[in-house]
């Protein structure tokens, strides 16, 4: 069995938390969010179990999550940080490119960021995220720093959901009807 520290439950406990969240969304007519699989070709597959042993990503995924939020369409992906500072090479260009495409067409996009060694939550809208990625591309930092980030952003548990991101996504909104 894989310990916490594997490559193979990397950030699933971050999702496992999304996942809950958006099954209570979704139950309480709140939100419709999915979980986007990212596509594999599988390579090896064991007869007896019929399990894929061995698989390539098959081509580029977009972003983690996908839906709508009372009628307005929504993007996003979850990422994690044992540090205070972001790599942006965890965040992929095509996944920048898609969250702007979204974003054109009166959508939301944003990331939920994990900092797993304090045990915080933000919710990071895509303006910010594009913000740090044109920097990067000027010459700047090619990661964020933890008091870059946005703490009136901050996911505070509500309601027993670890991670309820509406009022920051309402935050978000009233930021930019302003």
């Amino acid at each position: 069995m894989p310990t916490w520290k594997s490559r193979g439950l990397r950030g699933s406990v971050l999702e496992d938390f999304i996942n809950m969240t958006i099954s209570y969304y979704q139950d309480n007519g709140l939100a419709l969010i999915q979980k986007i699989p990212t596509p594999i070709k599988p390579i090896n597959i064991d007869k007896e179990t019929r399990h894929i042993t061995l698989a390539y990503f098959d081509q580029k995924s977009t972003v983690d999550y996908i839906g709508a939020v009372q009628g307005i369409p929504v993007c996003f992906d979850a990422k994690e940080s044992a540090v205070d500072t972001f790599p942006l090479k965890n965040i992929h260009e095509h996944q920048i490119r898609f969250m702007e495409r979204m974003e054109k067409q009166n959508g939301i996009a944003f990331i939920l960021l994990y900092y797993s060694h304090r045990d915080e939550a933000y919710y990071l809208p895509f303006r910010d995220v594009l913000f740090f990625w044109q920097r990067a591309e000027k010459g700047g930092r090619k990661s964020f720093t933890y008091e870059e980030v946005d703490k009136t952003l901050q996911i505070r548990i509500k309601n027993g959901i670890y991670l309820h991101f509406l009022e920051q996504l309402q935050m978000d909104l009233l930021r930019r009807s302003e």
